[in-house]
């Protein structure tokens, strides 16, 4: 994982993600993602929670593309059709094929649309605007629905201790504040379409629930 985030190489990297008929390059999805961790890594222990896991899920997709099987997951589009195609993947339990592919990226998935949310909430604060209730805004839309209560809870606490809104845009190393927004600006729209095409796929493949 890289040591210092930098949003324009999130920026670069989901610039990247899409094909010109708008197919989902896993590779790059994983690059935008260590970019990400990177984020949350510099604001201290508070998202180790999902960041953690995140890497785990990284690491498995990186796995796939490293396999002899590597040509099936070039991108998100054809992960789905050949695991689905093989049976590759546990639709209403976790017995066979705990990681798959489909189910690892989901996970990632579901994470990307609650850091979409907090940093366009960002992008719209103002100084008096609380991180915590923009972090907690963004997990209840997001992440919760899919955490049990225990996690729920801890989260919550967690979120209590985070940074003031100057140290998020200072992480950012994107200049000063107008400048962190304008790149916030080009930044969302990519990763918010790389979102909804991934989210359009997995519902046509009945993939959202996946255990």
């Amino acid at each position: 994982m890289a040591d210092t985030f930098s949003l324009q190489k999130v920026l670069e990297t989901f610039r990247s993600c899409l094909s010109e008929n708008k197919e989902v390059y896993i590779k790059y999805y994983i690059e935008g993602w260590k970019e990400l961790v990177c984020f949350m890594n510099s604001l201290g222990s508070v998202f180790s929670f999902i960041s953690k896991d995140v890497v785990s899920k990284v690491q498995i997709l990186e796995n796939f593309l490293k396999s002899e099987n590597e040509s099936h997951y070039v991108t998100v589009q054809s992960m789905v059709k050949y695991e689905l195609e093989n049976d590759l993947v546990d639709l209403t339990k976790r017995a066979n094929h705990p990681e798959s592919g489909c189910r690892t990226l989901l996970r990632l998935h579901r994470a990307l649309r609650w850091l979409e949310l907090f940093l366009d909430s960002l992008r719209t604060s103002t100084a008096d605007s609380k991180t915590s209730t923009m972090c907690s805004d963004a997990y209840n839309e997001s992440l919760a629905h899919h955490h049990p209560w225990l996690i729920r809870k801890a989260v919550g606490v967690a979120f209590c201790a985070l940074p003031g809104r100057d140290t998020f845009f200072e992480v950012m190393n994107a200049g000063d504040q107008e400048q962190v927004v304008a790149l916030l600006g080009e930044s969302l729209p990519l990763i918010s379409e790389v979102y909804q095409i991934t989210e359009d796929l997995y519902a046509k493949n009945n993939l959202l629930e996946l255990p």
